[in-house]
């Protein structure tokens, strides 16, 4: 594969974003731009009708989500690599993605150099995990057995309760989750009932002290 062109198909809904991914790949004359999409179903479809050599992959997107996505091309297509690239960095979303059938995980905010080494790594076949992913991974795998947290929850409501940690509105979740806004809506009430809190903000508060919402400090409620 090292002397061939890479095929590179895009999945993301960001416009602005896989404007910047088509302008890296323009630099590299061993990647070959072969299309885009902007939501899970069409990545499918489209991984399956352009057999492209790695689809560089969004989390979250409308439709399906790109874990679901990953799992659906993978299946179809094995030969083709994927690379989740995205900004959600948590071990949950890092693990889900590599038993879709994921090779790569890198952060939204990798550098040019980054992104085109990750996209050749997987062509080849190999795995590869982003600086920060790779020192997160570390910590999980020595740290002992995580407590669980609201045992009350379904896994469902406790995703809910994490995006919302994570200042995500319902429309972010719904997206992310691929299911409706009155579906998210439904979830939230069955987990303020739950944690017996009064509102959303409570509900945060509470997850943010369980450690939920990732590492950042930038949090809104």
């Amino acid at each position: 594969m090292s002397d061939e062109t890479i095929r590179v198909l895009i999945a993301d809904d960001h416009p602005m974003f896989r404007d910047g991914l088509r302008t890296v790949l323009a630099t590299e004359p061993s990647l070959e731009f072969v299309g885009e999409s902007s939501d899970g179903h069409e990545a499918v479809a489209m991984a399956a009708e352009l057999q492209p050599d790695v689809v560089v992959m969004d989390l979250h997107m409308p439709g399906i989500n790109g874990i679901d996505a990953t799992r659906q091309v993978v299946a179809a297509s094995p030969h083709i690599g994927v690379l989740v690239l995205t900004m959600f960095d948590d071990e949950d979303s890092v693990f889900s993605a590599m038993r879709a059938g994921a090779c790569g995980y890198l952060l939204k905010g990798a550098g040019h150099e980054e992104v085109v080494g990750a996209i050749r790594a997987v062509s080849n076949g190999a795995v590869i995990f982003g600086p920060a992913i790779a020192r997160r991974m570390q910590r999980f795998f020595a740290a002992p057995p995580p407590v669980k947290t609201f045992p009350e929850l379904t896994p469902r409501e406790h995703e809910v309760l994490d995006l919302l940690a994570r200042g995500c509105n319902n429309s972010d979740i719904g997206r992310g989750l691929g299911v409706s806004p009155k579906t998210v809506r439904n979830h939230v009430s069955n987990l303020l009932t739950k944690l017996q809190v009064a509102d959303r903000a409570q509900a945060i508060i509470r997850a943010r002290s369980a450690g939920l919402g990732g590492d950042s400090d930038a949090h809104t409620v």
